[in-house]
C-alpha cells in the first residue's frame, strides 16, 4: 500500500483546504459574540478566504512548475498550519480576517499542485484510481464542512475550527516528504506578477465596494469610488495580459464561447449554490436557537444530493453534451434558491429549506463533474492547465462575490420586513440580527406580549431578508444556466489549430475528463 501513500498526502491538503471554505459557516454566530463583530466583519472572515483562493491559484501554479511542485505544496502546508494556529488565538476580528487571508494563500498553494503531484506521481490505471479518490475526498469535505465545524463549535469552541488542522498538517508533511517526489516543467516561464497583483487588486476592491454598498448606500461616494478603483485595477490587468510576455491567463480563450460559458456558468454556480448558507446558519442559530450541529445537520441535505449525484453521474449522464448536464444543473440550482423563497415564511422552521436543498443539491452534482472536462475540451491541449487553473479561480471568486452581493441583499431584506427601511433604528436593528444578536434582542423586551411581539418582528425580517437572498441567488443559478446553454454549443473544434487532427483532439478531451 505504499504507493498510494503520495495519493494519501495530496487529499490530507485538499479536504483541509476544502473543509475550511464550510467549516466556519455555522461557527460565525458564536465568533460574532466571542469577539463582537458587525456584520461586515463576519462577511470578511468568509470571503478574504475565498478571495485568496482565487487571487493566487494560478499564481501558484506558476510558481510550482517552476520551483518545484512538492516544495510549493509543503510550503502551502507550513503557511496553512500557521495560520490556523493565529486564527485560533486570534483576539478581535481584525486579526482573524488577516489570518484567514494568510490561510488562504497557503491553500492556494496546496490547491494549486495537487492534481500536478498526482499526476507525476501516478500513470495509467493508478492515476485513474487516484483522481477519483480525489474528487470523492473533494466532494466529502463539501458535505463535513458544516458538519465537523457544528461539533467542533459545540463541545470545544469556534476556535477548535482551526486548532484541528495542525495535527492534520503535521501528517500530510510528514508523509508528502517520506512518499511525494519533486516534479518541475521544464518548460516553465516567468512568473506574471503584474497580472498577479492587478487581478488580486480587481477582485478584492470590487468586494470590498459590495459590502460597503450593503452598508453605506449605493451612490455614496466611498462606494463609487470603490467601484471605479475595481474597474481601473481589472483593466489594468487585461493590459498586462495583453502585452505580458508569460500571461498567468491567456485572454484569447475567451474568444471560444463556450469557454466564456464555461467559466461565467462556474462563477454563477458558486455563487447561487452556496453564497447564501452563510446568512441561512445565521437564521438558524440566532432567531431558530439551534446549536451549530443542528444548523449543520440542516445543510447537510445539500451536501449529501450533490456527492450521490456527482458519483453517479459519471456513468448516468457519460457522452450528454455539457451544456446540457451543467445548463441543467444550473437550472436546478436556481429552482432550488426559487423553491426556498417561496416555502419560506414568517414562523417556518428549518423543514421549509429542505425541499429546494435537496433539489440545489442535485444540480450542483449534475453541474460539478461535467465542468472540468468541459473547459477543457474547450482549449487546445497546451492550455488544459490554465483552463483548470482559471475554472477554480472562477469558482472561487464566484464564492467571494457572491456572499458580499447576497450580503447587501440579506441586509436589506431584515431593513423591510422590520417595517422601516431606510430609518436609522431599522438600520440598527438590522445589523443587530444580521450579526448574530436576534436572541439578545428578544430577551431584552419586557416578558408577555412585548416579547412575543419583538420574536414576530425578528420572524418576519429573517423571512423577509432570506426570501430575498434566495430570490436573488435562484436568479444568478437561472442566468448561468441561460449563458451554458447558449454559449455551450460544441466541443472545442472551430477554435483548434488546422494541424491538430481530430483523434489528438479527442485523446485530449478523455484524458481532461479523467480527473
Amino acid at each position: 500500500m505504499r504507493k498510494w501513500l503520495p495519493l494519501t498526502a495530496v487529499c490530507l491538503g485538499a479536504f483541509m483546504l476544502l473543509v475550511d471554505v464550510t467549516i466556519v459557516t455555522v461557527a460565525l454566530p458564536d465568533m460574532a459574540a466571542d469577539m463582537h463583530s458587525g456584520f461586515a466583519g463576519l462577511q470578511w472572515v468568509m470571503d478574504v478566504y475565498a478571495l485568496a483562493l482565487a487571487a493566487l491559484l494560478l499564481g501558484a501554479g506558476s510558481l510550482a512548475d517552476r520551483i518545484g511542485r512538492r516544495r510549493v505544496y509543503l510550503g502551502g502546508l507550513a503557511l496553512f498550519a500557521a495560520a490556523s494556529l493565529a486564527c485560533g488565538l486570534a483576539t478581535g476580528p481584525g486579526a482573524l480576517i488577516a489570518f484567514r487571508a494568510l490561510q488562504g494563500i497557503g491553500g492556494a498553494a496546496m490547491f494549486a499542485t495537487t492534481m500536478a503531484l498526482l499526476s507525476s506521481a501516478y500513470q495509467g490505471r493508478d492515476r485513474g484510481v487516484a483522481f477519483g479518490v480525489w474528487g470523492a475526498v473533494n466532494g466529502a469535505a463539501a458535505a463535513a464542512g458544516p458538519i465537523l465545524g457544528g461539533v467542533l463549535t459545540e463541545q470545544f469552541g469556534w476556535r477548535w475550527i482551526f486548532f484541528i488542522n495542525l495535527p492534520v498538517s503535521a501528517l500530510a508533511v510528514y508523509v508528502t516528504l517520506r512518499a511525494v517526489g519533486e516534479s518541475r516543467d521544464p518548460r516553465a516561464k516567468g512568473l506574471d506578477l503584474p497580472g498577479m497583483a492587478t487581478f488580486t487588486a480587481g477582485a478584492g476592491t470590487l468586494t470590498y465596494a459590495l459590502i460597503r454598498g450593503g452598508e453605506d448606500g449605493w451612490t455614496s461616494a466611498a462606494t463609487l469610488g470603490l467601484f471605479g478603483l475595481a474597474a481601473v485595477a481589472f483593466a489594468a490587468f487585461v493590459v498586462a495580459e495583453l502585452r505580458g510576455s508569460h500571461p498567468m491567463l491567456d485572454l484569447s480563450l475567451f474568444r471560444d464561447p463556450a469557454f466564456t460559458g464555461i467559466m461565467a456558468g462556474s462563477l454563477l454556480l458558486s455563487g447561487a449554490a452556496f453564497s447564501y448558507l452563510m446568512y441561512t446558519s445565521l437564521w438558524l442559530q440566532s432567531a431558530e436557537g439551534m446549536g451549530p450541529v443542528g444548523a449543520g445537520l440542516v445543510l447537510v441535505p445539500l451536501s449529501l444530493a450533490a456527492f450521490v449525484v456527482a458519483a453517479a453521474a459519471g456513468r448516468l449522464l457519460h457522452g450528454m453534451p455539457a451544456r446540457l448536464t451543467v445548463g441543467g444543473g444550473l437550472l436546478l440550482i436556481g429552482i432550488g434558491a426559487l423553491l426556498q423563497a417561496l416555502l419560506l415564511d414568517a414562523g417556518d422552521g428549518w423543514p421549509a429549506l429542505v425541499p429546494g436543498l435537496v433539489v440545489t443539491g442535485v444540480g450542483v452534482g449534475a453541474a460539478t463533474p461535467a465542468l472540468a472536462s468541459a473547459a477543457m475540451a474547450a482549449v487546445a491541449p497546451a492550455r488544459a492547465g490554465m483552463a483548470g487553473g482559471a475554472l477554480n479561480t472562477s469558482r472561487q471568486l464566484g464564492n467571494a462575490l457572491g456572499i458580499a452581493v447576497l450580503g447587501a441583499v440579506f441586509h436589506a431584506g431584515l431593513r423591510s420586513g422590520l417595517g422601516g427601511d431606510g430609518a436609522r433604528e431599522s438600520a440598527r436593528t438590522a445589523e443587530a440580527l444580521a450579526s448574530g444578536q436576534a436572541a439578545r434582542l428578544i430577551g431584552a423586551a419586557p416578558a408577555g406580549q412585548a416579547r412575543e411581539s419583538v420574536a414576530h418582528l425578528v420572524d418576519l425580517a429573517f423571512a423577509s431578508g432570506l426570501r430575498e437572498t434566495f430570490v436573488v441567488s435562484g436568479a444568478m443559478g437561472l442566468l448561468g444556466a441561460l449563458l451554458v446553454l447558449l454559449l455551450v454549443r460544441t466541443p472545442r473544434q472551430a477554435t483548434a489549430p488546422a494541424a491538430v487532427p481530430a483523434a489528438r483532439a479527442e485523446a485530449a478531451a478523455t484524458e481532461a475528463k479523467t480527473p
